[in-house]
């Protein structure tokens, strides 16, 4: 079969679910477009400030539109928060103090959040006395009877949700099962804080984790959240209580989200924010388009291409470490920024194996936009994401397709 007949035929049985899609991103922008009418957002907002930032009327409106789109009662949105592990880290060193417990319940975190944590001589959550217990998922879900077992035997203060898959073969988790998992560990006398790492998966559904009982959640926007034009930052978002303790862990305790100023102006984090929901229902249709051609090969791609995904990450399963470069290589060559060059692995910051990744993007490593990682272990897994339109990640399949050929 030719490749464009194979692209056509894909796109023929996943119709249904891109006009899906297409519904959510409806919903979303409107949600994200009301946020913007409520907060009167105007055009002094976008200018730069400078020094302490008292007053900074731009940062300030910008965290209440992320609270009202994302149901929450207050937000950090900060582009002094560098990535998703460091919000993250901003967040629970925010929360937890030495000698306090908390418990994962979705299994091992990804990468670099696990010397965040356990982390020898480090500044890590260990070298401060605060212990995190995990909870494996079973069969890729969570294991609820383990977790009950383990909220009887534990004071913990905190129970951490990781929503995207990471490095590991299952789905990312539904807001819907979020929700589920909020209300179990609430119904099993859990009094602190709910938190969750929402990396990837921000305008994928119609709801956020703070919709569903999720006290505290993090992410970077140069994710989702930013559509594509925020050139760094990330955001918190959550319920009073702990968003004034996450404030005081971003700067200082005694001047929390009271300072904080930006030499370039905040155009972009506005301006990503309100195309976000759009930029996420591209990235949705083009990994299921790719997903669906590669499996039609006999390639194994994850999750399913019969369902939406929860977040805009695909993984494509490999037999040998070269099928796994050469698709790195490949979405390399598709991108707009440094096409020509190869890419290599190497001893990425953070984590346990060298990492191969295709980022030819305007914002530097920015997943929002068409790449690809992968760390060489077995089983040799590649994570693609991203794709600012459609029809880049249409043009970068059939250019995937032809070399994989």
């Amino acid at each position: 079969m030719k490749i464009d007949e194979l692209i056509a035929k894909a796109e023929q049985r996943l119709d249904p679910l891109f006009k899906k899609i297409d519904e959510t991103a409806l919903f979303n922008q409107q949600k994200v477009l009301s946020a913007f009418a409520e907060e009167r957002i105007a055009a002094r907002h976008f200018l730069q400030t400078n020094g302490y930032g008292y007053g900074d009327e731009g940062r300030d409106a910008l965290a209440r539109v992320f609270a009202r789109a994302f149901g929450a009662e207050r937000a950090i949105v900060s582009p002094a928060l560098l990535s998703g592990t460091h919000t993250i880290n901003v967040a629970l060193f925010g929360i937890l103090r030495p000698n306090d417990r908390a418990l994962i319940i979705t299994g091992t975190p990804y990468d670099t959040i696990r010397k965040v944590l356990w982390g020898e001589g480090n500044g890590s959550f260990k070298d401060f006395g605060i212990k995190f217990d995990v909870v494996e998922l079973d069969g890729g879900k969570p294991d609820y009877p383990a977790i009950a077992a383990a909220l009887k035997s534990q004071d913990y203060k905190m129970v951490y949700i990781q929503r995207s898959r990471g490095y590991e073969l299952r789905d990312s988790f539904t807001v819907g099962e979020i929700g589920e998992m909020c209300y179990f560990v609430r119904n099993r006398g859990f009094g602190g804080c709910i938190f969750c790492d929402n990396c990837y998966g921000e305008f994928a559904e119609e709801k956020e984790p703070t919709e569903v009982g999720v006290d505290l959640m993090a992410g970077s926007l140069i994710k989702n959240a930013g559509g594509g034009l925020a050139p760094t930052g990330g955001y918190i978002a959550g319920r009073e209580p702990f968003m004034g303790l996450a404030e005081g862990r971003l700067t200082a305790p005694s001047v929390g989200a009271e300072v904080g100023s930006y030499a370039y102006g905040y155009r972009l984090f506005y301006q990503g924010f309100f195309l976000a929901p759009h930029v996420v229902a591209q990235i949705l249709k083009g990994g299921l388009l790719i997903g669906a051609c590669l499996e039609s090969l006999g390639y194994r791609t994850y999750p399913k291409t019969d369902k939406i995904p929860a977040d805009i990450t695909r993984a494509v399963r490999f037999e040998t470490e070269k099928q796994l470069t050469d698709f790195i290589v490949s979405v390399q060559e598709c991108s707009p920024v440094d096409s020509f060059v190869r890419p290599e692995a190497w001893d990425m910051p953070g984590y346990e194996d060298k990492v191969i990744m295709a980022a030819g993007t305007f914002v530097g490593g920015a997943t929002s936009e068409l790449s690809a990682d992968a760390p060489i272990r077995e089983p040799y897994l590649a994570y693609f994401q991203g794709g600012l339109t459609y029809e880049h990640c249409k043009i970068a399949c059939k250019k995937i397709l032809e070399k994989l050929v």
